[in-house]
């Protein structure tokens, strides 16, 4: 049977104090994601932590913000929120139907998509040799629904 889907980690839940969230919602990161053993396909996710900002990993502040400009993201309380729901992804790959994936490349990286279409959410890891590195995770806007179901069906041969 299928773990439920975490409950989201709301700001009020902290007073609306940012300082207060942003401290719960890293050590959220740290116990259930950095130091929980995760794993996709049976090799580990690594997390990045350089450079670090305020204190805390980059890898951290990326599954938490947005934004194309590396030192001037934005926090998005929609990420925040989700914090819970990496790990769960995570441990759900493979075993939940729910939970699609597929391959696409960005660069010359090679990136594994796990989506979650029942909650328009996607966790993002970049394949490297022995390892996957946990990129990025985060709510798809209605917008780019289409593009993740037109690449997991040409990846799938569905197209």
């Amino acid at each position: 049977m299928a773990e439920p889907l975490p409950e989201l980690v709301d700001f009020s839940d902290y007073g609306n104090d940012w300082e207060k969230y942003l401290n719960a919602i890293y050590e959220i990161y740290m116990k259930h994601i950095v130091n929980a053993g995760l794993s996709y396909h049976g090799l580990p996710v690594k997390y990045r932590f350089l450079p670090p900002t305020d204190g805390k990993g980059f890898g951290f502040w990326h599954l938490i913000s947005e934004g194309e400009d590396e030192e001037n993201r934005t926090p998005d309380l929609r990420r925040c929120e989700r914090i819970l729901w990496v790990a769960w992804i995570l441990r759900q790959a493979g075993t939940n139907p729910d939970i699609l994936w597929y391959e696409n490349k960005r660069g010359s990286n090679t990136h594994v998509v796990l989506w979650y279409p029942l909650n328009h959410y996607a966790l993002i890891l970049a394949k490297r040799s022995g390892y996957y590195l946990l990129k990025s995770a985060y709510v798809i806007m209605p917008h780019r629904e289409k593009t993740f179901e037109k690449e997991w069906r040409e990846y799938w041969g569905k197209g």
